[in-house]
């Protein structure tokens, strides 16, 4: 990373945090420098077109035979019982998220600018990657709040039967904010993120992602088209963000084919890359 040229000259903590801060900002709009990046993005428009093709026919399938029938099975909306579903839920909550990467973002920012090399260079490293995953779910989020406001799609029951078109365009209501999940955009974009910078987190990720959508559904906050809508738009955005990053050779390299990897964590000084931690 770009980043530890800098701060090591300087002689204050301040100027090494105001060095540091400003190089990690300004890499991420720096000109493209990976020279298959062309691929990448050939790569990237198919998985994308694709991936929209597959959510839309989801969609709007969800939308004509199951939403209603779906909703009509679940309990009252403020039983009781799915107090558990209550608490599992919040833990997709776009605020939540951002909020806490946020938080471990700018803590390593200003640990890293006490650090001496190769300290330094190892969380730099980090702070590029929560970066990504910051924006890779703010990206699609804000799309997502966009095309709440655009569709305004009631939420279930909203006007007191299951009525899956109960569209009010433009309403800008939370009783019309239904298409589409803002929690499922959060979890499904979060859980891509995460395995696309370890790939061994995969499993546990997707199990992540489907939980929180379940959890919309039980609650009666979303019909299944809308939790459906909002994973295609977390995953395309998620991909997006990660091309941007790869492009500038930020924790990302782009392979044969465009195909775009985490890079490797480099080893600690006198720590042969075998060694490396689980």
């Amino acid at each position: 990373m770009s980043a530890r040229s800098d701060p090591g000259a300087s002689k204050t903590y301040l100027s090494r945090l105001s060095a540091v801060t400003l190089a990690s900002m300004t890499q991420l709009v720096r000109s493209p420098s990976e020279a298959r990046r062309s691929e990448a993005m050939r790569r990237l428009a198919y998985q994308s077109l694709l991936t929209a093709i597959l959510g839309s026919i989801c969609v709007l399938t969800l939308m004509i035979w199951l939403d209603a029938w779906e909703i009509a099975q679940m309990p009252p909306r403020r039983a009781p019982s799915l107090w558990p579903v209550r608490i599992l839920t919040e833990f997709g909550k776009d605020t939540y998220v951002l909020l806490l990467v946020a938080i471990i973002l700018f803590a390593l920012v200003m640990v890293a600018a006490a650090a001496r090399e190769p300290l330094r260079g190892r969380l730099l490293e980090f702070v590029v990657r929560l970066q990504f995953l910051f924006f890779a779910v703010a990206v699609p989020l804000a799309v997502g709040e966009l095309a709440k406001w655009v569709a305004g799609r009631g939420r279930p029951f909203v006007g007191g039967e299951a009525n899956p078109f109960n569209f009010a365009p433009f309403a800008g209501t939370e009783a019309h904010a239904s298409f589409p999940s803002a929690h499922s955009v959060t979890a499904f974009a979060l859980a891509f993120a995460i395995a696309a910078v370890w790939p061994r987190a995969r499993g546990i990720m997707i199990a992540y992602a489907l939980v929180i959508a379940v959890t919309r559904l039980v609650l009666l906050a979303h019909h299944p088209s809308d939790v459906v809508a909002g994973a295609t738009i977390g995953i395309i955005g998620a991909m997006g963000v990660r091309y941007w990053f790869a492009a500038r050779g930020l924790g990302f390299v782009i392979a044969g084919g465009g195909r775009i990897a985490p890079v490797a964590f480099r080893p600690l000084k006198g720590v042969a890359p075998e060694a490396s931690a689980t």
